[in-house]
């Protein structure tokens, strides 16, 4: 009979080589902590379905992925906590415009510095909004909202998921281009402007077109016009503000940043991960049922986006003279 201490190191010898069998070179390569994408908004809204739609595609590419939904302050949570992290590669976001290129603007004292603190990776796909007739103006185009508020200025009540955000500055901007005075009144987010606007209390809203698509449909609400350059696809039977007589058109966009200092192989690898997903026909097929322009562009060039539109939002927020704490 063998010596127990033989048959144990047999044995332990034998557990070692299942060990190595069942740890493969792709299960060592996750020594590294999963690919983190944040996103400042709850589970469910646009933010996050197209974070989980990134995430989905770059699986293969980045192995496991956590999407870490850390919602408040209109994304400014989330983007602090990218602000603090180390530039590894390891913690990114994916956030609309807004917190980059109308903040700076809007808030007397912005805790991140929208270009210094954040490396741009990709500028992922553009969105428009739409201009949402309700019940209580039983308005039907662009021509007979803009005649209505210049014969009727307190009927033109617009709502909005809350101050200083995108689809507020649409209100402003459609107020200068079309020669009109609106009434603001912001909520806290867009259901509770939907069932102001459903409800007869407020005439119309801005919002993002996917967000009132479906009470457009079933005749709920009517989207009177959409902010782009181009029909949205979702809602293909509504003009553009332009087509209207409105000389305007502005989009917002999604757009995944890491923390400053990310560089070299490490930036170059997400970047091209995140062009790569915009060349793939089914993710592609996906953002566009979404009602996005899929973009998928380089790092310098959602850097050259960014600054554009920080240039571009600046005089019309100034105009409001809004400045939030």
């Amino acid at each position: 009979m063998k010596p127990v201490s033989s048959r144990l190191s047999r044995r332990a010898l034998a557990l070692s080589v299942l060990a190595l069998s069942v740890f493969t070179p792709s299960a060592f390569a996750q020594d590294k902590p999963p690919l983190k994408i944040l996103v400042g908004f709850p589970p469910g809204g646009s933010a996050d379905v197209l974070a989980r739609m990134v995430a989905e595609a770059l699986k293969d590419d980045f192995g496991p992925i956590i999407v870490d939904n850390k919602p408040g302050a209109g994304g400014r949570i989330a983007l602090n906590l990218v602000k603090a992290a180390k530039p590894d590669g390891q913690t990114v976001i994916i956030l609309p415009s807004g917190p980059m290129v109308l903040f700076p603007h809007v808030y007397k004292k912005l805790d991140y510095d929208a270009v210094k603190d954040f490396t741009p990776i990709s500028q992922i796909a553009r969105f428009q909004f739409g201009v949402v007739s309700g019940p209580a103006s039983n308005v039907k185009t662009v021509a007979e909202m803009v005649a209505k508020a210049k014969t009727d200025p307190n009927s033109a009540s617009y709502g909005t998921p809350g101050a200083g955000t995108l689809p507020h500055f649409m209100g402003v901007l459609m107020e200068q281009s079309a020669g009109i005075t609106l009434n603001h009144i912001p909520f806290q987010g867009g259901a509770p402007a939907n069932t102001a606007l459903l409800g007869g209390h407020i005439g119309y809203k801005f919002d993002v077109v996917s967000e009132t698509a479906e009470l457009h449909r079933t005749g709920k609400v009517r989207i009177i016009a959409v902010t782009g350059n181009q029909r949205d696809p979702q809602v293909p039977e509504v003009p553009t503000l332009r087509e209207s007589g409105v000389n305007m058109d502005a989009t917002a966009w999604f757009a995944m940043y890491g923390p400053a200092g990310l560089r070299g192989e490490t930036l170059a690898r997400l970047e091209k991960a995140m062009m790569k997903i915009a060349r793939d026909p089914v993710t592609k097929d996906k953002m566009v049922k979404l009602g996005y322009e899929v973009i998928g562009s380089n790092a310098n060039d959602l850097a050259a986006a960014q600054r554009a539109d920080l240039a571009r939002w600046e005089k019309p927020i100034k105009a409001t003279g809004v400045q939030l704490d």
